[in-house]
């Protein structure tokens, strides 16, 4: 392929520099020149020629091939901004227009749960290694993790313990494992996934021997592997307002413990006064114990053990509202508008692909206020507008940075009427 000298007008969704002609060049910035390989609409970077003045030294070795990150590159106030400029474009061109409040970012080593896949290296006469590590920039393949400026230490501290661990997954050679890490207030949980069983259905003593050894030696709370503990020295615990709750197995967990509680705050503000609250998509509790403090609560979740972890911190705790809990597929079973007329408030905070059924029956309620949580832009967008077609006035938006250096952003949406 021909190389070209481009020009780079803007960042896009992903990351990824775009020339006016709309071809994407990852790892470049707005304003610069530089010299690529094109591939149709896409293109391999191959020198800067001229860089932005907002260009900095990336803070991690693995930048430009690690598939985490696409912008370490970038001078910290311009990638903030661009954040936030996002958000408010894409609600302008939705005919949403409200008030955009300014972004709250993560710091850097503070993610505490990542996914690390191990990948097994052949060596001679039957030996192997295992290596753990991120995809790939637009690839099948992996980096070896050695360092990680997003991740929490004790992540990073614990990889040669996670290493050794992952030696034990490989005994049928279409495993393929993927090591879910948790920082927990307990210590470090780790949830095992594409583990292919063996005809006996599951690992060899001497595997799980392996994995006990060894997760001893590095004082792990928890190892589970297909919803089945492999090891545990204690249980995994996360802290949601005044309770202790127990980690359910695969847990679902903000990455972040400083976007938590700025979610948490911006929530439990949003419906102030409030005295009946239901909580939709509730998980374990991030929201719902902190709402207890100032109104009773409904709170609902599709997963069994979300709310298995809920019910249990609930017994364990003084001094909040009532908390009614229920195992509810919010998708298949939304809470129906005459079940929500009695509320004076609604929080909502499903997975990416949004909650649009649902928001139709909040739409119908008499239900006067409603916040938004969404890790999706587009679905955050189509739900809302449910809401606002239906009378509800879109108030504020807060962008949340909890996955730094990417192109995700998190929003929260406050909606009145």
């Amino acid at each position: 392929m021909a190389q070209q000298t481009l020009s780079i007008a803007h960042i896009g969704f992903q990351g990824d520099g775009i020339t006016a002609d709309g071809v994407f060049v990852p790892l470049t910035l707005p304003g610069e020149e530089v010299r690529a390989e094109i591939h149709k609409d896409r293109a391999d970077l191959i020198e800067v020629l001229t860089p932005s003045a907002e260009r900095v030294a990336p803070p991690c070795r693995h930048f430009s091939r690690c598939g985490g990150c696409a912008l370490q590159h970038w001078d910290m106030v311009a990638y903030s901004a661009w954040k936030h400029d996002l958000v408010a474009s894409m609600l302008t061109k939705a005919g949403l227009e409200t008030q955009v409040e300014p972004i709250l970012t993560t710091p850097p080593h503070t993610r505490r749960r990542v996914g690390l896949h191990a990948k097994r290296i052949n060596g001679p006469k039957g030996t192997f290694r295992v290596e753990l590590g991120f995809k790939m920039r637009k690839s099948w393949d992996q980096v070896r993790i050695e360092e990680c400026p997003v991740a929490d230490p004790r992540i990073v501290a614990a990889l040669p313990h996670l290493t050794e661990l992952a030696q034990a997954l490989f005994e049928h050679p279409k495993s393929a494992p993927i090591l879910n890490v948790t920082v927990s207030e307990t210590g470090l949980d780790i949830d095992i996934r594409g583990v292919e069983r063996s005809k006996s259905g599951g690992l060899s003593a001497d595997g799980r021997m392996q994995i006990a050894m060894t997760a001893s030696a590095a004082d792990f709370a928890r190892v589970t592997m297909s919803d089945e503990i492999q090891y545990m020295a204690r249980s995994p615990q996360v802290r949601f307002g005044r309770a202790m709750v127990d980690l359910p197995f695969a847990p679902f967990l903000q990455a972040s413990p400083k976007s938590e509680a700025d979610m948490v705050r911006l929530v439990t503000q949003a419906v102030a006064g409030a005295k009946k609250v239901a909580d939709l998509f509730c998980g374990s509790g991030t929201f719902t114990f902190p709402l207890a403090e100032q109104a009773v609560v409904y709170a609902a979740d599709g997963s069994a053990g979300a709310i298995g972890s809920l019910k249990s911190a609930m017994g364990r705790v003084s001094g909040l509202k009532t908390i009614t809990a229920e195992v509810r597929d919010l998708y298949r079973r939304p809470m129906l508008a005459a079940e929500m007329n009695g509320f004076d408030a609604i929080v909502f905070d499903p997975p990416r692909a949004g909650a649009e059924d649902q928001a139709r029956e909040i739409a119908l309620s008499t239900v006067k206020r409603v916040v938004a949580v969404s890790c999706n832009p587009q679905t955050f967008i189509r739900d809302v507008r449910i809401l606002t077609e239906a009378g509800f006035s879109l108030d504020k938006v807060t962008p949340i940075d909890q996955f730094l250096w990417s192109g995700h952003v998190e929003l929260i949406g406050v909606l009145s009427r």
